[in-house]
């Protein structure tokens, strides 16, 4: 039950979180791309090894960085937000 609410609430605050970081960063987006992408794909493979040994709490701190950084991409491709 624990460990539902955990995932439900690391996702629900890494949205934010991403948007938040993309404005901030706007102007940086775009030669970011490369970098968020290794760094998403990084997290989730690890964090599903993670998941795999029972290491929950790691796991979900890295499901969180790999969303962020996939908000940050995917925002980095809007034109109108990027300028």
């Amino acid at each position: 039950m624990l460990t539902a609410l955990l995932v439900v609430l690391a996702i629900l605050f890494a949205f934010p979180a991403g948007l938040a970081l993309a404005y901030l960063t706007r102007d940086e987006l775009v030669h970011g791309r490369p970098y968020f992408k290794i760094l998403s794909l990084l997290a989730f493979i690890t964090a599903l090894l993670l998941i795999a040994i029972e290491e929950i709490i790691s796991s979900l701190t890295l499901l969180f960085i790999a969303i962020v950084a996939l908000v940050s991409l995917w925002k980095s491709y809007n034109k109108r937000f990027v300028k």
